[in-house]
């Protein structure tokens, strides 16, 4: 009688744990997240997914959010656009999440948006593509620069610079595509004219023709590489192996010092576009953002032993945004969180200062990029 009352007293404490449990895993709020961990794009999800991991970490050992603890709820897509669907879909039917921060890539992103907007969960993306937010979608916001953005920021210093004629030499891959089809639709607008159009497939491990395509075309005056990945460092190498004595661009897709690593010296003289974050410490000491990523960049170098990329810091604006507006909400109730994203105003990120609005659900604008140059194999601010 004894053992038989023991073995029910044991399962009584098992279930009573068990319930608990379930209450205490209720009583979280849910942060989903898919990001390109690895795979081509983990240069982008890897530091994204440390940097949530980091900060809601320092927000559950501060107490949480609203007296809950923080759940951030994770799956690594490798990049692929289709398992984005599988892992948001999870997200949203089984994980029951309170609202999602990720998707690395724009294809990924792009593939999403149809689930957010159906189940109409607040969904702040981490890509650069400017049709994630353009036209507005009332679940989807995003907080990197676009690349139509990046492309106008390009052909505002090559203007300055006294340039007529531009080569493009874009990949095919979504962010390739996007960003080529932005540059030659705002070319017009800062008096350039595009003279050469090139193109790379994701797996191509030379851009020699295509360059010496550009390089024999009449009058160019500088050329402009939309892509990410391995390819603009591919593009970068040969530019310098063919000796093309043009000035280089690149989008805001290689704002990280791993760009540097593989183009080597032959990145020497690049220009970008690129956040305030990667020159942290050479900003003034008047500007508004200059606390907010020197603060990020500490934190996120002394943890990780590595350095920051702008890509770790578009997941802390996106994450700080989703806690900013469940504080102004007061609750997780979708609506009133999505609302609170859209009124945003004055948010001081590590990529320019947010003001979002019902027309805006990104919030920047082109101050919000510095153009830098690669000198000595670290980035510097054009002045």
């Amino acid at each position: 009688m004894l053992k038989r009352v023991a073995i029910k007293g044991a399962m009584a404490l098992a279930v009573s744990a068990a319930l608990i449990s379930g209450v205490q895993a209720a009583d979280t709020i849910k942060i989903g997240s898919f990001l390109a961990v690895t795979g081509p794009a983990s240069f982008l999800g890897d530091p994204e997914l440390k940097t949530l991991q980091m900060y809601v970490d320092k927000i559950n050992a501060e107490g949480g959010l609203l007296g809950k603890q923080v759940e951030l709820v994770h799956y690594d897509t490798a990049g692929n656009a289709q398992k984005a669907r599988t892992f948001v879909k999870r997200l949203i039917e089984s994980d029951n999440v309170d609202l999602i921060v990720g998707g690395s890539t724009s294809g990924a992103t792009l593939a999403v948006i149809p689930l957010v907007e159906s189940a109409k969960v607040p969904f702040i993306s981490l890509a650069g593509a400017v049709a994630i937010v353009d036209p507005v979608k009332k679940w989807v916001f995003k907080t990197p620069h676009t690349d139509r953005m990046a492309a106008e920021k390009i052909f505002e210093d090559m203007k300055s610079r006294g340039f007529k004629k531009v080569a493009l030499i874009s990949g095919t891959g979504g962010f390739g595509r996007s960003g080529r089809a932005q540059a030659t639709q705002v070319i017009g607008k800062y008096g350039l004219e595009l003279v050469a159009d090139e193109t790379y497939g994701p797996k191509d491990t030379d851009m020699t023709a295509q360059l010496t395509k550009i390089k024999s075309t009449a009058g160019v005056d500088a050329i402009l590489n939309f892509g990410f990945g391995q390819g603009p460092a591919i593009v970068t190498k040969n530019y310098k192996q063919l000796g093309i004595d043009l000035p280089l661009y690149q989008s805001h897709g290689v704002a990280s010092k791993k760009f540097i690593e593989l183009a080597g010296n032959a990145s020497e003289g690049v220009r970008l576009p690129a956040a305030a974050l990667l020159l942290a410490e050479q900003l003034p000491d008047s500007s508004a953002q200059k606390p907010v990523v020197v603060k990020y960049k500490t934190e996120y170098e002394q943890k990780y032993n590595s350095e920051v990329s702008t890509f770790g810091g578009h997941a802390y604006d996106g994450l700080m945004l989703a806690v900013n507006a469940i504080k102004k909400a007061g609750s997780t109730d979708k609506e009133k969180v999505r609302a609170a994203i859209e009124s945003t105003k004055n948010y001081v990120g590590t990529g320019g200062v947010v003001n979002m609005s019902a027309e805006d659900h990104l919030g920047l604008d082109l101050s919000a990029f510095k153009i830098l140059e690669i000198r000595n194999g670290d980035w510097t601010l054009v002045k």
